[in-house]
């Protein structure tokens, strides 16, 4: 059974950083392109950032470049998810979900990625 764990969310000061983890298991991590996911109340879920299986590329959303670092480690099956600077409008539900190795193109399509995390709420005040 395949589970994706997120975790370190919380709430923090405009300008504050906070490094989110997903840890997964029953899945063969290292074929997995992993995406960053977010949702925000009222609004529809947007992909934040992704790293393809291999390691690269990398992308992000342009509202979250240079402020928002994704990296893997293969050996502990963990995605995360560095974020600085953060900003009142970075407030929302964080989800991390997996795509089994495909084409590069595809990383950036929600609808491509077949495993999902439960979220950790990342609440940030002005």
């Amino acid at each position: 059974q395949v589970q994706l764990v997120e975790s370190g969310g919380g709430l923090v000061q405009a300008g504050d950083s906070l490094r989110l983890s997903c840890q997964a298991s029953g899945l063969s991590f290292s074929s997995y392109t992993m995406g960053w996911f977010r949702q925000a109340p009222g609004k529809e879920r947007e992909m934040v950032a992704a790293i393809f299986w291999s390691g690269t590329p990398i992308w992000y959303v342009d509202s979250v470049k240079g402020r928002f670092t994704t990296s893997r480690d293969n050996a502990k099956n963990t995605v995360y998810l560095q974020m600085n600077s953060l900003r009142p409008d970075d407030t929302a539900i964080y989800y991390c979900a997996a795509q089994y190795r495909d084409e590069i193109p595809t990383m950036t399509l929600l609808r491509r990625y077949t495993h999902w995390g439960q979220g950790t709420q990342v609440t940030v005040s002005s």
